[in-house]
């Protein structure tokens, strides 16, 4: 093994306690994001710059420079609400997700006052020497001062794919570790030379900012906004040239056309959405599954193919020794020792079945002393030790069968027969192989050869308890699993079959190789389990099936499953994964529990459908609505609402589904994925919209040759009953049955009936008196109560029969 130190060899003593503490307060956490205080900023002037917000801005100057300075009052008051109310959410949002994060947050083995201390990544600081092993994610940029074949993943920082290897003394990027990079094997200390933004990783994320890849729930938003803006432009321009070509005032025309625009637009989308993903953020917390990207709850939901690794995901990871034999199968304790010397003194990332052997065979050292490692990579796919006992050394290597038998100087025919067999058993084989070795300064990979093969240890490693259980709950809610692993194809097909998963016709890592992405694609979504596949290989297969139009999840807890947990849709690891799966995936699951994970799934189905109902509610009669506004403002000789009167209306409507996040979806909605669909989308706004623009119709033609009102009672009466069919829709389009056979939630149900009744009393106060309203004649009302049911009871036979095609 090759051991590289700095010249002259390094003190190790390391920071103080105090001394890092005083470094931490003037330089800052080691953290490369945006600040708290400039995230919020940049999103208070995001929201400031959407273009309806500058256009209501504008019209507001123009009120107060021409006189009219109530409605500018009010113009400005409602969008200042609108901006403080989203930046509150997104403000407890971003706290939410803090704490939850906090529970995940990546690790450093650090040296303090003399010792190695776990600390949090985000405590390092300059002057800290740290030590590195397989697995672990560099904590910040560092320079080695010792390091034993050490290779790091560097394809975050620099696109390569391959591991680079590090060497001390070159004088160059070789001898330094930066921040946002992978050990992949071998083990180092090093000095930490720059922290936080002053890494290199740090300086690319505050030039160019860290933006993820457009997710399936964004861009099914983006998709929506430009449905809705195309809508916008046309409403502005068409009511606003159809009035001043009727020789209406021009100011009032183009106020009245951006307050339609207003009214149409869903402005309170980005509040709503945050609004339910945070809440099912922290149902999910209660739970135990960790959220750290609010948006990955509707991926998750969306989430068609789930595709796990098989060790420590489907099973529980937890290996037990269970029986020590050698070549031949005779049992044997031989092996076993073996097996001991080399877990107790290799220094690699610890693993389950190092862990098994050592609760087996014990921790007696046997009078052995260490001399040197070949750590484990994952080409060789073993792990040697030298060690020294009386003046002899001896080199003790294990790993898979394969990876032994080519460093062996005789294997016979029967054993590799033996180890196949034990594999077609379910077992998860180990080979040993030792022999004698002479003193040499440093021992490495070319040293592991001419071995006598000692026999095999034999591990199993048990299905999850609930694993057959939520595989059944996962097919049922339309989810494919599909198991890629590294393991070899028999013991894949024996654990498939113990947990009922048909394993079919097995596809092993060359196959996957040698074929292009599209006949990738096709071969994937007819199979169920591939083996022998590494990490580029398993990443290679997701992004086949993504092509293919699936939303796929991925399962993994181990340094090999981090590439496919950041190229899948939503990434799902367990709190006791290594520091790289953790970093990649989007959801943690708290405890080894797969329940946990369908509970997850249901709860991103129960958020989107929840953001699909304000949806719904925006583009029907909400554009109904605005549509009448538009005719109405043709025909009659008085607008039918004042600007400022749209605005109100439209608040009201929003205030009413701001709980739309504490209500509950139908069963029906949770049984397979869902995704958007702008077509139902837009079938609701072309089908209900006008059924809208009927009621409305008539109202105005009953305020008009029944009551007789002026143009104040005009507006009143209008108001109220704009108010109440767009609000009390929601109780019919919440749901896809009877609306009487589903309660909406109780601050559901009391935002709206709240919103309805002051809207039925506003007309009598003084304040509705500014507003421009007088009050209504008491047999009005009876109409409305008519009206108002006459329209939820067609609403409801056309929802069901739009969301039936739907269903189908």
């Amino acid at each position: 093994m090759t051991v590289r130190m700095a010249n002259p060899a390094p003190d190790v003593v390391g920071l103080s306690s105090a001394e890092a503490a005083r470094r931490l307060q003037s330089d800052g956490p080691n953290d490369t994001a945006p600040a708290e205080g400039h995230r919020g900023l940049l999103q208070l002037v995001s929201f400031v710059a959407n273009p309806l917000v500058v256009i209501l801005l504008l019209a507001a100057v123009a009120s107060f420079f021409l006189g009219d300075r109530i409605n500018g009052a009010i113009i400005v008051a409602l969008v200042l609400f609108s901006t403080v109310l989203d930046s509150v959410q997104n403000a407890r949002s971003r706290i939410a997700v803090r704490k939850l994060q906090s529970e995940v947050a990546p690790q450093a083995t650090v040296m303090r006052d003399g010792t190695w201390k776990t600390l949090p990544r985000r405590e390092v600081v300059v002057g800290d020497v740290v030590r590195l092993t397989a697995g672990d994610l560099v904590p910040a940029d560092a320079k080695l001062l010792e390091e034993r074949e050490l290779h790091v993943q560097e394809s975050a920082l620099t696109g390569e794919s391959m591991p680079v290897e590090k060497e001390v003394g070159t004088g160059n990027d070789d001898e330094h570790v930066f921040l946002g990079t992978a050990v992949v094997s071998g083990t180092a200390t090093a000095l930490v030379e720059a922290t936080g933004v002053n890494t290199r990783f740090g300086k690319i994320v505050v030039q160019l900012g860290r933006r993820a890849p457009e997710s399936d729930f964004e861009r099914g938003l983006r998709e929506f906004g430009m449905l809705i803006m195309r809508l916008v432009i046309f409403l502005v321009l068409f009511v606003t040239a159809a009035m001043l070509f009727l020789h209406r005032d021009p100011f009032q025309s183009l106020l009245f056309g951006v307050a339609l625009a207003v009214g149409l637009t869903p402005e309170f989308l980005p509040m709503i959405t945050s609004l339910t993903l945070g809440k099912g953020a922290v149902r999910m917390s209660r739970h135990k599954v960790i959220v750290k990207n609010l948006a990955s709850i509707q991926n998750l939901g969306s989430m068609d193919v789930l595709c796990s690794d098989k060790t420590g995901t489907l099973t529980s990871g937890e290996m037990s020794l269970e029986h020590s034999v050698d070549p031949t199968g005779k049992d044997s304790t031989e092996p076993e020792r073996l097996g001991k010397l080399n877990a107790l003194f290799q220094t690699g990332v610890p693993t389950a079945l190092d862990a098994a052997v050592l609760e087996k065979a014990g921790k007696d050292e046997e009078g052995y002393a260490k001399v040197d490692e070949v750590p484990f990579d994952f080409e060789r796919r073993r792990v040697s030790v030298v060690v020294e006992k009386e003046g002899q050394r001896l080199l003790v290597c294990k790993g898979a069968p394969e990876g032994v038998f080519s460093v062996c100087k005789a294997v016979p025919n029967e054993a590799v027969k033996l180890a196949d067999g034990y594999g077609n058993d379910g077992y998860r084989v180990l080979a040993v192989a030792s022999r004698p070795i002479g003193e040499e300064t440093h021992y490495g990979p070319e040293d592991e050869t001419g071995l006598e093969l000692a026999g095999f240890l034999l591990f199993l490693d048990p299905p999850l308890p609930d694993a057959l259980d939520v595989l059944h709950r996962l097919k049922a809610s339309g989810i494919e699993v599909k198991v890629i692993t590294g393991d070899s194809e028999a013991v894949s097909r024996h654990v498939c079959q113990s947990i009922g998963l048909d394993p079919g016709e097995i596809v092993l890592g060359d196959r996957v190789e040698s074929l292009s992405e599209k006949a990738l694609g096709i071969l994937a979504e007819k199979t169920t389990v591939f083996a022998r596949v590494n990490p580029t290989q398993k990443d290679k297969i997701i992004l086949a099936l993504k092509h293919c139009g699936h939303v796929v999840g991925y399962m993994g807890d181990g340094i090999n499953d981090a590439p496919s947990l950041h190229t899948a849709d939503v990434g799902i690891s367990f709190s006791g994964a290594t520091d790289v799966a953790k970093d990649a995936a989007q959801i943690i699951l708290v405890e080894r529990d797969l329940m946990l994970l369908h509970k997850g799934v249901l709860e991103g189905r129960v958020a989107f459908g929840n953001v699909m109902k304000y949806l719904f509610m925006g583009t029907s009669s909400n554009f109904g609505n605005m549509f009448s506004m538009a005719g109405a403002a043709l025909f009659l000789p008085f607008l039918p609402m004042l600007p400022t009167q749209i605005l109100l209306n439209n608040l009201m409507y929003d205030l009413a589904q701001v709980t739309i996040p504490s209500d509950q979806v139908d069963s029906s909605y949770l049984r397979k994925p869902k995704r958007w669909d702008i077509a139902l989308v837009r079938d609701f706004m072309v089908w209900i919209g006008p059924i809208s623009s009927v009621f409305d119709f008539l109202t105005f033609w009953v305020l008009l040759q029944v009551f007789h009102a002026s143009e104040r009672e005009f507006h009143a009466g209008w108001f109220v009953e704009s108010v109440a069919t767009q609000t009390l829709v929601i109780f019919v389009i919440r749901t896809s049955r009877e609306p009487w056979k589903s309660r909406p939630s109780r601050p559901l149900a009391f935002t709206v009936l709240l919103m309805v009744g002051l809207s039925l009393v506003l007309p009598f106060t003084g304040v509705g008196k500014l507003l421009g309203f007088d009050p209504l004649p008491p047999a009005y009302f009876g109409f409305l109560a008519l009206a108002t049911g006459g329209y939820l009871v067609i609403v409801d036979l056309v929802k069901r029969r739009l969301m039936a095609r739907y269903a189908a």
